[in-house]
């Protein structure tokens, strides 16, 4: 198991997971990414969603994969 940490930004602003997340592989940090990312949409009061992206990273820094939030979101209405 890797220590994968998820932050989240857009031009104006980052939030940090200073935490980070146990996973077994890629593909279980690509499914808590768009559990992440639909967490945030569902709970966070904020108007639009489509500019941000989250930063999936290891406990080095380096970033494995970025998940833009649209990726989930699908097309706007």
């Amino acid at each position: 198991m890797t220590r994968i940490f998820f932050h989240c930004s857009n031009a104006r602003k980052v939030i940090l997971d200073y935490r980070g997340t146990m996973v077994d592989d890629l593909a279980d940090a690509r499914d808590h990414a768009t559990r992440v990312v639909q967490s945030f949409t569902n709970e966070r009061s904020l108007a639009d969603w489509r500019d941000w992206v989250l930063h999936v990273s290891d406990d080095q820094g380096d970033e494995l994969f970025v998940v833009p939030f649209t990726f989930v979101l699908g097309k706007p209405n």
